[in-house]
């Protein structure tokens, strides 16, 4: 029997929804890994340095209503004086261990409390979409509060600095601009600084729906909150941290970047933007890390 037109488009319109479920089965699998408990064991080989000590720390999070963990660096005597804290974001898929897995940060540890939270798939926002994931104030109010308790550490403006790589790099400048009071140096190394103004598309399914998760839909409040592109053009830049960028340059980010970073210029906000051979990956990331610190150090106020 020959096979009609409208059976045609049925059968089409049938193999259309079933690729949609499919995208959405594996999306879902997707994010369950990126949000697997920290505690669950999987490889982690610390590069520690001499009189430097690691700690790990789990502590209930009010915003996020569980269990979360960070680890510190920080030295072994700190000689009875409160430390100026740095934070340091992992990127997507990562895990508050992948610092000091894949980068020697402990030896920058010596007058320094480095904190590495676990941050899951959040981009460290309150998702729009899912009430329960506050993973903006749990970084800015459960872990502040959290690490001032437990370390000699520094709760001034002046003594404290975050930094990200990818995702973390557009979390740590997104809660800059959210919160300039809180800090006076932000580092994004390869942010993934233009997710907001992501469209939705079929081809990146799994991607563009856990972006409308966090964000809302395409030109809700939720996306133009937490849009550095418009963040730069309404802020007060005399209250604003300084900002530094960087983007290796066989890296896909790195036409938004130097958008961004043009932005910022035109609107006198205090930056420096550094475009790097190499790419996406922990190796450029690790090699960057020595100038980072540099930059940072002459911004921390002893």
């Amino acid at each position: 029997m020959p096979v009609t037109s409208s059976k045609r488009g049925h059968w089409k319109q049938t193999r259309f929804i079933a690729v949609i479920i499919a995208a959405a089965a594996v999306a879902g699998a997707a994010l369950f890994l990126f949000r697997r408990n920290p505690a669950e064991p999987i490889p982690d080989h610390p590069r520690l340095a001499a009189g430097i000590v690691m700690q790990d720390v789990r502590f209930f999070s009010p915003a996020l209503k569980r269990e979360m963990v960070y680890r510190v660096f920080m030295p072994a005597n700190a000689g009875g004086r409160k430390l100026p804290v740095v934070y340091l974001l992992h990127g997507g898929g990562g895990t508050f261990r992948d610092w000091s897995n894949n980068t020697d940060v402990a030896e920058f540890g010596t007058e320094l409390l480095i904190v590495m939270p676990q941050g899951d798939d959040s981009y460290y926002v309150n998702a729009a979409l899912q009430p329960a994931d506050r993973y903006e104030d749990y970084i800015v109010e459960d872990l502040a509060a959290d690490v001032a308790r437990r370390f000699p550490a520094r709760v001034d403006r002046e003594g404290r600095a975050i930094v990200g790589i990818s995702m973390g790099g557009f979390g740590a400048v997104n809660l800059a601009f959210h919160h300039p009071e809180k800090f006076i140096f932000v580092g994004g190394i390869s942010p993934a600084i233009d997710v907001p103004r992501r469209p939705f598309s079929l081809k990146r399914f799994g991607q563009s729906r856990r972006y409308r998760q966090l964000f809302g839909p395409d030109g809700s409040e939720g996306r133009r909150g937490n849009d550095p592109f418009l963040e730069a053009r309404a802020a007060d830049p005399s209250k604003l941290p300084y900002f530094y960028l960087s983007c290796g340059q066989q890296e896909g980010l790195l036409a938004p970047n130097r958008e961004f970073a043009a932005l910022l210029d035109r609107y006198g906000i205090k930056h420096e933007f550094h475009s790097v051979t190499g790419g996406h990956d922990w190796g450029r990331w690790s090699a960057e890390l020595p100038s980072v610190m540099a930059v940072l150090r002459k911004h921390l106020v002893q």
